[in-house]
């Protein structure tokens, strides 16, 4: 079975499975869904694993609020909602960093386009194999979000803030990068019209990317 066949399968697949609905840290009540971004985010546990299962295998996170309180609020409340299910892997850089974060329907990304976090104090560091919201200025944070592939430390001076640190980056490092940038610096996916498009203009336009199938959130005792 090819991989696209395979990611096909899993989308219909989690489509199809009765939702529950995602809950707070505490358990105190639901968790805000993704139909109302202007609702604060809840806070998160201090420590949890975030597991992206993708076309390339597993990538697993050990995430720490200290690092980021905001960033981290904002990841365990995507994840818990399943914002990352169908999530095209679109830029890839060797050596520099894997991003994803547009969501499969362009509905859904235009609710959370300008639902933006304030920044929050880098704590770590952007060395290889930690987790990062991808920004495009101060307090401009959404859903997007990249794997450091090296040692980009100079994105510390920028608000880029690590929220965790992957276990293996096998998987990340094996994603299709031969796209390359996108416009206006490349021939590769261009946001803009991923944004209006979602996974079907991925999926048309750029048939070698790679996919983040979807992401849970686990205990700390998972291997």
């Amino acid at each position: 079975m090819s991989r696209l066949s395979v990611l096909v399968a899993v989308a219909v697949a989690v489509a199809g499975c009765p939702k529950t609905p995602a809950t707070t840290a505490a358990g105190s009540g639901p968790m805000p869904s993704l139909d109302d971004p202007a609702a604060p985010d809840p806070r998160a546990p201090d420590r949890f694993i975030v597991r992206f299962a993708t076309t390339r295998g597993d990538i697993v996170v050990d995430v720490y609020r200290e690092w980021a309180p905001r960033g981290v609020d904002r990841l365990h409340r995507l994840v818990a909602n399943g914002y990352y299910t169908d999530a095209a892997m679109y830029r890839v850089i060797e050596g520099f960093a894997a991003q994803f974060g547009i969501h499969a329907d362009p509905a859904v990304h235009a609710l959370w386009e300008d639902a933006a976090i304030p920044d929050d104090a880098v704590v770590g560091s952007n060395v290889r194999g930690t987790l990062t919201f991808a920004n495009s200025g101060p307090n401009t944070r959404t859903t997007q979000l990249f794997f450091n592939l090296g040692d980009n430390v100079y994105l510390d001076d920028s608000a880029f803030a690590p929220l965790g640190r992957v276990r293996d980056l096998d998987a990340a490092y094996a994603a299709y990068s031969g796209y390359g940038e996108g416009a206006p610096r490349g021939a590769g996916p261009d946001q803009r019209a991923a944004a209006k498009g979602g996974a079907a203009y991925f999926r048309a336009e750029f048939p070698k990317l790679d996919w983040i199938l979807g992401a849970t959130i686990e205990p700390l005792e998972s291997k």
